[in-house]
């Protein structure tokens, strides 16, 4: 039996499975300070006998394995949880392999094993919520560098007829700044699940994300994009984002996954709100293998 975590900003999910990606048990919990919600994240895993735990975790991270803070939350702004030893503090209570990584890498695993992305060797999971981040997959490993990807912090080309000045407490009008779900709310004075009739609200939506898309598709290139999170269950945004993405690539990526199946290549997640437990459950499963 594995043990999985996908610990985000406002809910900590943890599972127990197998490595078929099955999920037998699971809890959510509400992410609150360390001293609240950690006791309880280790409580679920002492009940049961898991041989390996994998964590995908709400960043920035230390995902490098050769850094004295390896497995550390480090410049969140969630109060609380900056510089915290997540991993160690896993570590210490329960004695078992484990992996750690980013919530949105754990997911971009999942898809590739087990959802959408299943049987490619790359792919893109970009979730657009209260923030907005991504993770890919490149020949079989999840890409990582000096770190792991921010790629929700891009700088995009601003609408001209909007004024809203971005909510980001670091670059004010980045990609989540301007895109994230906080963003449309505060633009338009509702949330999104209120707005889903307005046409605008959804064109100036695609407007931003279609951009983030052709700078990952240039500098990345992956098989697959998969995009989850809250303001995606707004399905009419999918049609938006492709339709939008071909204009600004204008012919220049001539490949028919993009030209003509593009339905195709810019997909939901296949595991739908599981992507992420899923894939800290992979997780899981390299760590034992390891």
């Amino acid at each position: 039996m594995l043990g999985a975590i996908e610990a985000g900003g406002t809910k900590f999910v943890c599972a127990v499975g197998n490595e078929d990606g099955t999920l037998i048990e699971r809890i959510q919990l509400d992410t609150l300070t360390p001293e609240e919600t950690m006791p309880k994240v280790i409580e679920f895993f002492q009940k049961h006998t898991v041989t390996a735990i994998g964590i995908g975790s709400f960043g920035p991270v230390d995902i490098d394995k050769s850094s004295s803070t390896y497995g550390n939350i480090t410049s969140t702004p969630k109060p609380g949880w900056t510089n915290y030893p997540f991993l160690q503090t896993m570590k210490d209570a329960l004695n078992v392999p484990m992996e750690f990584n980013t919530d949105v890498n754990a997911a971009a695993l999942g898809e590739l094993m087990l959802g959408a992305a299943k049987g490619e060797e790359s792919c893109l999971y970009i979730t657009v919520g209260t923030g907005i981040g991504a993770g890919a997959v490149v020949q079989g490993e999840l890409l990582q560098g000096l770190s792991h990807p921010e790629m929700g912090h891009i700088l995009v080309r601003k609408h001209p007829e909007d004024n809203y000045e971005g909510f980001c407490p670091y670059h004010h009008d980045c990609l989540e700044g301007i895109a994230a779900g906080p963003a449309i709310e505060k633009r338009w004075g509702k949330k999104g699940i209120e707005l889903q009739d307005q046409q605008e609200v959804w064109e100036l939506e695609a407007y931003y994300l279609a951009q983030a898309l052709m700078q990952y598709i240039l500098i990345i290139s992956p098989k697959k994009i998969i995009m989850g999170g809250g303001v995606m269950k707004q399905k009419q945004l999918f049609p938006l984002v492709q339709k939008k993405l071909q204009e600004l690539l204008n012919g220049y990526v001539a490949l028919p996954q993009i030209t003509e199946q593009i339905e195709n290549y810019i997909v939901p997640p296949a595991l739908g709100d599981n992507a992420g437990i899923t894939g800290a459950l992979m997780l899981a499963k390299r760590a034992l293998e390891a």
